[in-house]
């Protein structure tokens, strides 16, 4: 019984380092590959993550996260120092419709 705690504290380690979300009109997606940074200062963006091997970004606005395909690393530096990440999210990445710059049903999405 002493070594229930150290196995319960290894498997809990293992779990905290796995993290998967499920993104709107894609499904689940292992967040392994991807650099993610937390975002405090917008009222829209509250998570982006970038997989800068597959050019692609996962976004969490407000609750909900979404996908974005072949979207160069400039783009997103520009977006994590944009004045209003949520203006720039409107104007330079979301688009209207197919017509968005990395709208991933016009893209290429990435398997993993």
């Amino acid at each position: 019984m002493r070594y229930l705690p150290i196995i319960f504290v290894f498997l809990s380690a293992t779990w905290a380092e796995a993290e998967s979300v499920d993104v709107k009109y894609r499904g689940v997606v292992d967040l392994q590959p991807f650099a993610c940074q937390d975002i405090t200062r917008s009222s829209v963006v509250n998570r982006l993550c970038y997989d800068s091997s597959n050019q692609y970004v996962i976004v969490q606005l407000k609750t909900t996260y979404y996908h974005y395909c072949e979207m160069p690393k400039p783009i997103v530096d520009e977006w994590l120092a944009a004045l209003s990440m949520g203006n720039f999210y409107n104007t330079r990445v979301k688009g209207t419709g197919k017509d968005g710059p990395y709208d991933c049903r016009t893209h290429r999405i990435p398997t993993y």
